[in-house]
């Protein structure tokens, strides 16, 4: 069996636990940055030779430096879910929580769960996330001003300082939009995927790009999967007083819910499939959120068919 390297990310450091084929377990701090990385390597490599499966959390920018660093070194790398990691802590009766011991847990974790393994998206696809990050940053950003300034703001200083910081924010806001844009059409595969996913009424360029870049750089082998990582899926109520009730699973990434909401909305304006989908469940009796659900996860599946099949949208292909 591989050598098992269990890692603890925060924003300065690393906490490692690396567990050799003989079970014992030594532990090391490195920095979180590329002088850290060559340090842990090194470190690794004194005490294993046999090749090492490294395990982590996903904690969004943090952990990315090292997961790739790792990767390129020929690693096995597995990024899970947080979620995982507690639930399997609880299993364990873990009343400890401190950095060296998570460290150990995710090694624990990685020997008895075998996670999959973490292909990193293609550099292109890395600058296109980037960028729709930074976007939806600079977005609420700007909301969170503007509702400053609609609340009211009665010294001249303070209201010239808030629409100082929109003005800036509006322009940054076109300025990211017009670079993501420029990258998708700079690639064909990227403004082939665009023009594809734009075709769905509903979708447009933004959250085209959304989709591209954080829900479909990963090589599902069917819609549900992809509805799946998106938290989109009904998880289903069968014990207690709640039994019998569904409601989202909401496990995955939120911006990608959030990227889909009004979507969903204009597409049960627009979108004849999700129009039958959507009549359908209003004669179920179902309540409009339960129809706004379903209408995020069908965007997904109409997302997945015109990216397998590499064709535009047609209402009469689209299954009811």
């Amino acid at each position: 069996m591989a050598a098992v390297l269990g890692l603890d990310i925060s924003k300065a450091k690393l906490n490692a636990a690396l567990r050799t084929d003989d079970g014992k377990v030594r532990r090391k701090v490195c920095r979180n940055n590329p002088t850290g990385f060559t340090e842990l390597l090194a470190w690794v490599e004194r005490y294993s030779t046999r090749p090492v499966h490294a395990c982590l959390e996903a904690t969004g920018t943090y952990g990315e430096g090292v997961a790739l660093f790792l990767h390129d070194a020929g690693y096995v790398v597995s990024i899970v879910n947080p979620a995982a990691i507690r639930a399997y802590a609880g299993s364990q009766l873990k009343r400890a929580k401190t950095d060296e011991v998570d460290a150990v847990l995710i090694a624990h974790f990685a020997v008895t769960q075998r996670p999959p393994a973490w292909t990193p998206p293609a550099p292109a696809i890395r600058t296109l996330q980037a960028l729709v990050r930074r976007l939806d940053a600079l977005v609420e950003m700007h909301a969170q001003e503007a509702n400053r300034l609609a609340a009211g703001v009665s010294i001249d200083e303070v209201r010239s300082s808030i629409e100082g910081v929109l003005t800036h924010l509006h322009g940054q806001i076109a300025h990211v939009r017009r670079l993501i844009q420029d990258h998708i059409n700079r690639h064909p595969d990227l403004r082939q995927r665009r023009e594809l996913l734009t075709s769905i009424p509903g979708i447009g360029e933004a959250t085209a790009a959304t989709l591209i870049a954080e829900l479909f750089d990963k090589p599902y082998t069917n819609a549900r999967q992809a509805a799946a990582f998106a938290g989109l899926v009904p998880r289903i109520q069968q014990s207690g007083q709640w039994r019998g009730r569904a409601r989202l699973s909401k496990i995955g990434p939120a911006r990608l819910r959030k990227a889909l909401y009004f979507p969903a909305i204009t597409a049960l304006r627009c979108n004849p499939t999700i129009q039958a989908t959507a009549a359908r469940l209003r004669a179920a009796g179902k309540p409009p959120m339960v129809i706004i659900g379903a209408a995020m996860r069908r965007l997904i599946h109409l997302a997945f068919g015109v990216l397998k099949s590499r064709q535009v949208y047609e209402p009469q292909l689209a299954r009811p």
